[in-house]
């Protein structure tokens, strides 16, 4: 019985110890196992392991900043949805920190990138007790190794299998990285939806912030984000947000980070979101941004790049800009230490621009409340009922032509025709089909209808166009850039791409050349009808609508003052259209320009670029300044990498310059230009001229002060689209007023400094512009013109 019971004792020691034998053998073969799965992982032979110039870079790619110089973000270029921008750890607030820490990795200064306290919890509760909500085993260091390297997992078994693969280069990051660098790296990397990738982009969109900037309850809702970004959206899903976010204020004070009465207090605020979503189109300036974009990414011009005839000025213009212009292309003429090329998109460069936001934003203003307040509306009651509308009754009976013009521009046109469809076939398909849409509305920005896709064409052509630039004079610094009424739906840039005719704003210039030659603001004429005689021998004598002063002796200076088109033509006669013509191309204007003795009248294209440019030698003593865009460009890591300085060209002599100050200043001080004083009240010294071109297509409308020169033009998208009546399509009246009130608003911001008391300063020796006449003593007196009506523009 003994023995038996022995033998049964000994069974049984002898089993345990196989038990225990066999225990070791699968715990040594797992090890061997592990360190073989782990060592294969290590070296790349399973899974994709990162090499070290990636895991140096981890992310390669970050948006540029344009910041304007009043310091604000006015926009960002990005590639896709990488619209992440850089922000280093020391701008981040320390409760970003401490929230991440508590909610995300409590131990992540302890460990060296696995945390294995907290993943033996998540193997416990996950396979043991079979918790849904284990708590997470993952470290900051194995999420970022996952948002850097690991592709979207299909299921819980390909889930699995990238976890070893993350540990592996959770260990190696660790290894590369400060812990405080890790922080920073995942906080850049992370999607918080919106486009707004990173927590810079995150602080901006959901909170208006910078990272600095955020307070506790804030930095809580974001690290709250992190768990689920498209869970806890604040915009779509604010209680379960809220509630999120109060998670994350509680594993604060767990942590003790806050006390119980400051966490308490917490979270009974409100999440007070100031949401700006970040888009390309909905920012300052879109059209400042398209163009910037375009000219700093433009490669070098490629004459087989330009195949059209009508490209060919195209590629002449950007030819010329490749070797004069450093902004031009600067991203291709410019490399980076590794010898490739500057990309605005993904190399998170910080541009500063010229631009001032609140300028800006002070002229986007004056153009909707103008355009879409007051012209708008009389356009569409001028045109109402009219069969030909939107366009003038000179053309109704080529409307049809017209719009099957436009029809052929469109991309569903080219799309139909590229599948095949006959001319007919699509004709018909855009006169009687109707389709879902978006079009544009002053009113509410976008509606939603339904229309033929014929009507959407007519619809969107029956909106006026316009472009309005502002320009320090002086640096050439463009402080607004408006390109046209909505950028989202009317893309065509009317600042610096489009150019129309340029009417009456062109006679400045010619009288210039009168001034150059000799000639004062006091010579006189009589006023009557000039008839010129081209090269060809055919005679040309320019109408003068509503010609005053018919037959009496006048000034030049009030012919500029009045616009009138027979002194103008009288100061042709003296000239060389040749001449002419050299000098133009001297004020900036880049178009070919026919040496006709038309010319005088404005007959020739011009971009308000080009204008305002050529303007701004009346105000800086015959020297011309090309606009300036941006002034310097930093790398993401904040070391300076361009600069950019005035281009000047000194165009005529100082002398000329105050006589030309003297007479376009006559045109705001009882000239076509005084509805500036009269009606918009401005007080200070100013010049300017307004423009009108045949059927009054084009408004213009010129103007500077002692510190501010600008331009703006006004007009349908075809020249067939116009006002049918004189009154409402003379410069004047479209295009002067967007002038008036972007002063007025500019006047009345203390915080820009400026004031409507500027005087121009003319050293004393130019104080009499007449010096030197045969017509008037040297004392001088200035006589204006009060009452002129503005049609004589």
């Amino acid at each position: 019985m003994g023995k038996r019971k022995k033998s049964k004792q000994n069974n049984s020691s002898e089993s345990k110890q196989n038990v225990i034998k066999w225990m070791w053998e699968i715990y040594g073969f797992l090890l061997i196992l592990g360190i073989l799965i782990f060592g294969l992982i290590s070296v790349g032979a399973i899974g994709y392991i990162p090499n070290i110039e990636e895991l140096e870079n981890p992310i390669d790619k970050y948006a540029s900043q344009v910041v304007s110089t009043d310091g604000q973000l006015l926009f960002t270029f990005s590639q896709n949805k990488e619209n992440r921008i850089f922000v280093k750890y020391s701008d981040l607030s320390p409760h970003l920190i401490d929230a991440l820490i508590a909610t995300e990795d409590i131990r992540f200064y302890k460990h060296s990138g696995i945390d294995v306290i907290g993943l033996g919890r998540a193997i416990v509760k996950t396979l043991l007790l079979q918790q849904e909500d284990s708590g997470g085993g993952s470290t900051i260091t194995q999420q970022l190794a996952k948002l850097l390297y690991s592709p979207k997992a299909g299921n819980k078994l390909q889930r699995m299998m990238q976890k070893p693969i993350e540990w592996v280069i959770a260990v190696k990051l660790e290894r590369y990285y400060s812990k405080d660098e890790i922080i920073n790296l995942y906080l850049n990397k992370y999607d918080f939806n919106y486009n707004a990738v990173g927590i810079e982009s995150a602080a901006r969109t959901y909170f208006n912030k910078k990272p600095a900037e955020l307070n506790i309850q804030e930095s809580a809702m974001l690290i709250g984000m992190l768990k689920n970004s498209s869970l806890y959206n604040p915009i779509r899903r604010p209680e379960l947000t809220l509630q999120r976010r109060n998670v994350v204020i509680e594993q604060m004070r767990k942590a003790g980070y806050l006390s119980r009465q400051e966490a308490d207090s917490l979270k009974q605020t409100p999440l007070n979101v100031d949401f700006n979503r970040l888009s390309h189109v909905d920012v300052p300036a879109p059209y400042f941004r398209q163009y910037l974009g375009m000219i700093m990414m433009a490669n070098k011009p490629d004459k087989r790049d330009y195949p059209a005839t009508w490209q060919r000025q195209q590629f002449i213009e950007d030819s010329i800009a490749w070797e004069t212009n450093p902004l031009y292309g600067w991203c291709h003429k410019n490399k980076k230490t590794d010898g490739s090329d500057y990309n605005i998109y993904t190399d998170g460069l910080k541009i500063y621009s010229t631009i001032d936001s609140r300028m800006q934003k002070y002229a986007e203003e004056s153009v909707k409340e103008y355009l879409g307040g007051y012209l708008q509306p009389l356009f569409d009651k001028e045109k109402a009922g009219k069969k030909y509308a939107p366009f003038s009754s000179d053309v109704s009976n080529k409307v049809e032509d017209l719009m099957a013009n436009a029809m052929r521009q469109t991309d569903r046109y080219r799309g139909m025709k590229k599948a095949g469809y006959s001319e007919e076939e699509i004709l018909r398909y855009f006169k009687n089909e109707e389709v879902e849409m978006k079009v544009f509305s002053w009113e509410k920005g976008e509606i939603d209808t339904v229309m033929t896709p014929w009507d959407s064409i007519r619809y969107h052509k029956s909106f006026l166009r316009s472009g309005f630039m502002a320009m320090d004079p002086y640096t050439g610094h463009v402080k607004a850039y408006v390109g046209g009424p909505d950028f989202k739906f009317f893309k065509y840039d009317m600042v610096s791409t489009g150019k129309r005719q340029i009417g009456s704003t062109i006679k400045p210039f010619l009288y210039t050349l009168a001034m150059e030659e000799g000639m004062t603001p006091c010579d006189q004429m009589l006023h009557v009808p000039q008839t010129l005689t081209d090269e060809n021998g055919r005679e040309w004598t320019p109408q003068n609508p509503g010609a005053r002063a018919v037959g009496e002796p006048v000034t030049i200076k009030w012919g500029l003052q009045n616009s009138s088109n027979w002194v103008t033509a009288y100061l042709m006669k003296m000239f060389s259209p040749y001449a002419f013509a050299r000098l133009l191309k001297s004020f900036g204007l880049k178009s070919p320009i026919d040496p006709v003795v038309s010319l005088a009248l404005g007959i020739c294209d011009a971009s308000v670029s080009e204008m305002v440019s050529g303007y701004s030698s009346f105000v800086n003593k015959g020297i011309r300044v090309e606009p300036l865009m941006v002034t310097h460009i930093e790398d993401s890591y904040g070391n300076l990498i361009a600069t950019f300085i005035p281009q000047m060209h000194e165009i005529f002599s100082e002398s000329t310059s105050y006589k030309m100050l003297d007479m376009l200043k006559a045109v705001i001080d009882g000239g076509t230009g005084s509805r500036l004083r009269r009606i918009y009240n401005l007080k200070g010294e100013m010049g300017g001229k307004t423009g009108t071109t045949q059927n009054h297509s084009d408004g213009w409308f010129m103007s500077f002060t002692p510190s501010i020169v600008a331009g703006c033009w006004v007009g349908g998208e075809d020249r067939s689209i116009h006002f049918d009546r004189m009154a409402y399509g003379q410069g004047a009246s479209m295009a002067l007023p967007i002038h008036g009130l972007f002063y007025q608003k500019i006047y009345a911001d203390p915080s820009l400094n400026m004031s409507d008391n500027g005087v121009f300063e003319v050293p004393p020796q130019y104080k009499n512009p007449c010096s030197g006449t045969q017509n008037y003593p040297s004392e001088y007196e200035e006589v204006t013109t009060e009452g002129i009506d503005d049609m004589f523009n």
